[in-house]
Formats: C-alpha cells, structure tokens, sequence
C-alpha cells in the first residue's frame, strides 16, 4: 500500500500546470479533471498542497484550478504597493486565461484563500460580471472578532528532526486539532509550503476585512468551520451570529473536532459535505 505522502506526487503527476502573466512573473496553476470550473484558493504560507485529500473527489465533477497564489508556492511575488484588492484582481486576471469567455465558476478558499476569495466576490458584484455562481469559506479570519493568542515555533533555524518537530508543533498549534491526524503527509506539506513561502499574508490583512467585502458580495455564500478552529475557538457562535447579519441566507457548517485546516483533518466529512453544497 502507499505511504500517505504518495498522494503528492500522484496529484502533481496528474495535473495539467499552466502559467498565467503578471507585472512580476508568473502566476502557476495546476489542474484536475473536467466539468464546471472549482477555484481552489489555499491558506497563508500555503500552496495547492493545502487542498491535497480533497482534489480527487472534487475532480469527478469539476475542473478544478487551484493557483500557488502571488508571492506564494511557485508564483512570483506581487508588485509593489499592492492590498487585498489589487491582490485578488491578480487571482482573477489569472483566471481570465483560463475561463472560457462567459464560462462561471465556483470559488472556495482557505484562511487567508478565504479573505481573498470575499475580496473576489465583492469584486464580482461591484463589476456586475456575474461570473461567480458560488463561493465558499472554509476556516475564515479577517472578520474583526475575538480570537485566542497562539504561538507558532520558528523552523528557519533549524534541520533535521528539530525541525520536523517544529513543523508539528506549528501544525498542532494552528492547524490541525487531533495531533493523531498530524501524519507524514501532513508534515510533507507543511514543510514544503513553509519553505515555499515568501509573502506575510497577516500583514496584508486589516481588521475585518472579509467581514466587509462579504457585506458587498451576492453570489451564493457557504461558510464551513471545524469545531476546534484555533483562530475562532471558543467564540464560534459570533462567527454564527456574524455570517447571519451580513448574509441570513448563508449555508454556515460546523464539522465537529476538527481544526483549522478541517479540508485535510476531516477530509472525510468535509469532501461530502462540499460537494453537496456545490450540487446545490
């Protein structure tokens, strides 16, 4: 049987890697399957990685497309002086060479993927493009609510078993609620996005931001938690309460026991109950 890192290299054996031109670079992609088009958009310090047990399942029904956002994974940095906005149109811009003209799609995007695609949304209603059939939040910050202090340990100083001990220590702290889910795949994608990244994406967002672009959005809005989020616990219900006010027709999920990044901890509940919201 295969080790569960194998999953990586399979994905990356199977996907279709395009580029798409900024300013400052290139924007890569990769892609899976056929169908309608699913956005993929991963967390801070992050790349498509982020999306790793659920790309399959997903891939039976849609073309999935999930970008190394700019300054992150693969992709070159953003330009100079950007801000959330400008940083979202280069995801979109991206996306024009992807999308047949007209062509909708679904957006989904972790944590920080999250911030950005409200950003995408309200930019789709400001524009009165009507390109996005949905979008959904998976483990989403940037809405101005109280959240509890965590720590996370420094790798760049360290090697070898150190610092495989302070990746697990980091996804324990921040990631992933049930240490028995922190496995060799999970340690494999943490290290290499870590190594990966070159952008301090809490830096790039002020207080509430997607609280706001949300407010401006009109596409449909799922909003999906694990239990244990280490940016929302224990305050989970003003989160329930927030998405209620700015959006009462929100389809708000709550997987129980899983952490932040609850796509990967509960894949096995997450995948189905995603889909189910697309199909609808």
């Amino acid at each position: 049987m295969n080790l569960p890192a194998d999953l990586l290299d399979r994905l990356a054996a199977t996907a279709t890697r395009r580029e798409t031109p900024m300013t400052t670079g290139n924007l890569v992609w990769h892609a899976w399957g056929d169908g309608p088009p699913l956005v993929l958009l991963h967390g801070g310090a992050g790349s498509w990685r982020h999306w790793a047990r659920n790309i399959e399942l997903l891939a039976r029904r849609h073309r999935v497309l999930a970008p190394d956002m700019p300054g992150l994974g693969e992709s070159a940095p953003p330009p100079p002086g950007f801000d959330l906005w400008s940083y979202a149109r280069l995801v979109t811009g991206g996306l024009e060479h992807l999308l047949r003209p007209g062509e909708r799609y679904d957006l989904a995007g972790f944590s920080f993927g999250g911030v950005i695609s409200g950003h995408i949304a309200a930019l789709d209603a400001r524009d009165g493009a009507n390109r996005l059939r949905s979008f959904t939040l998976v483990g989403a910050g940037g809405l101005g609510l109280r959240r509890d202090p965590f720590t996370l340990t420094s790798v760049r100083s360290k090697q070898g078993e150190a610092r495989t001990a302070a990746h697990r220590a980091n996804l324990a702290a921040l990631m992933i609620a049930d240490p028995a889910r922190i496995d060799a795949l999970a340690l494999r994608i943490q290290a290499w996005n870590s190594d990966h990244s070159r952008l301090r994406s809490p830096k790039l967002v002020p207080e509430g931001a997607l609280r706001d672009a949300v407010r401006e959005s009109i596409a449909p809005l799922n909003v999906i938690y694990g239990e244990r989020d280490a940016i929302a616990y224990p305050y989970m219900d003003e989160r329930v309460q927030l998405f209620a006010a700015l959006r009462p027709e929100t389809e708000l999920h709550i997987i129980p026991a899983a952490g932040h990044w609850v796509a990967f901890e509960a894949a096995e509940t997450f995948n189905p109950l995603f889909s189910s919201l697309l199909e609808r």
